[in-house]
């Protein structure tokens, strides 16, 4: 557990092609916003995206959750794999179909890179089912660590192929 039982914001990645993509993201945020150590601050509109990688899969279904936690970025990874576990999330495949995907976009400011975990996420900048999710939720001036502002990454990202589901 983080020691100093300060609450950290982080953003949360959520995706899904398999099994009712809409309510395994839904259903995801409700079981992150229930653990004791992540309090939900928000939940972007779910947006749907071409797969990256292997084309001949289902669209996804994305959207990102900002939360607080009080979890170390190691211990924050362990709860979204448990998550992705109990929804049946299977890695057989580099970015094939799944049930589940759980990323940690963003933790406080800090920049992390270790064997398991690399934050800011890698391919955050590059993804537009990441960016204009998190734009939905994020304060207008969020800057993300060693990348520059989210205005200018939505700048230089084209939505194509994002579409915005209506509720």
């Amino acid at each position: 557990m983080n020691t100093s039982n300060n609450w950290i914001e982080a953003y949360i990645g959520l995706g899904s092609n398999l099994d009712n993509p809409v309510e395994q993201v839904r259903s995801a945020a409700r079981e992150l916003a229930a653990s004791a150590d992540i309090e939900k601050q928000a939940l972007s509109p779910l947006y749907t995206s071409h797969p990256v990688g292997p084309q001949d899969q289902p669209d996804y279904v994305n959207a990102v959750m900002r939360i607080l936690t009080r979890l170390a970025p190691l211990e924050l990874l362990k709860q979204c794999q448990h998550i992705e576990n109990q929804h049946g999330r299977v890695r057989l495949v580099r970015w094939g179909a799944r049930t589940l995907d759980l990323d940690i976009l963003l933790y406080g400011d800090q920049r992390i890179t270790l064997p398991d975990l690399v934050i800011p996420h890698p391919e955050l900048t590059r993804r537009a089912f990441v960016l204009y999710p998190l734009a939905d939720i994020a304060p207008a001036n969020l800057s993300i660590a060693g990348q520059g502002s989210l205005a200018s990454l939505l700048t230089a990202c084209p939505a194509e192929g994002l579409h915005r589901i209506v509720p």
